[in-house]
């Protein structure tokens, strides 16, 4: 099952930021969602992922979603592949956190408190969980922010391996990811 948006509109605040909104994304297919900040961007996503109702209508999703956003939501004291083990065990994926820490290069982290972590391996683990979940739709808020270029680069050589396996991808970003063949809106 695809992402699809039915003549979706979104309001925050009183303020529509986006009105009449509909695309699919299907298996093996990428999302780009662009535009200046504050026009929506996360809203999109937000909305995507089922955290918030459309102001109008209708939004389809397959039952397995990974949102990946600016909260973490990996428990800081615990050692970064019991946090992520934690998720993916919620996930029936257990089996999955060991390679999801090799696809983010973190493996060698995975004993050291999620607390030290910096901002850019913080951003990395995030998308640990999200690849350890198994999830048919990926949705990455600004995936990017705090990573290096090699980061940068791993990110995209892990949304390409989840596309090539039928999965499919919304990406809302400021900052140039790999996404050959994506769609793009810009709001």
């Amino acid at each position: 099952m695809s992402l699809t948006f039915h003549d979706v509109s979104c309001t925050r605040g009183g303020r529509v930021l986006f009105a009449g909104l509909s695309f699919a994304v299907a298996a093996g297919e990428a999302l780009a969602v662009r535009g200046p900040n504050g026009v929506g961007k996360s809203s999109l996503v937000r909305l995507a992922a089922g955290l918030v109702p459309p102001s109008a209508g209708r939004i389809e999703r397959p039952e397995r979603v990974a949102l990946m956003h600016e909260g973490m939501a990996l428990d800081h004291e615990l050692p970064l592949g019991q946090a992520l083990g934690y998720w993916a065990a919620i996930d029936g994926r257990a089996d999955r956190v060991e390679a999801a820490l090799d696809a983010v290069a973190m493996a060698e982290l995975a004993e050291v408190p999620v607390r030290f972590l910096s901002t850019g391996q913080r951003r990395r683990a995030a998308l640990a969980r999200v690849i350890a979940s198994d999830s048919v739709l990926w949705l990455l808020d600004e995936p990017a922010n705090g990573l290096d270029v090699a980061a940068v680069a791993r990110l995209g050589e892990a949304i390409a391996a989840h596309r090539a396996g039928g999965g499919a991808v919304l990406v809302a970003t400021h900052v140039p990811v790999a996404l050959p063949d994506a769609r793009e809106i810009l709001l």
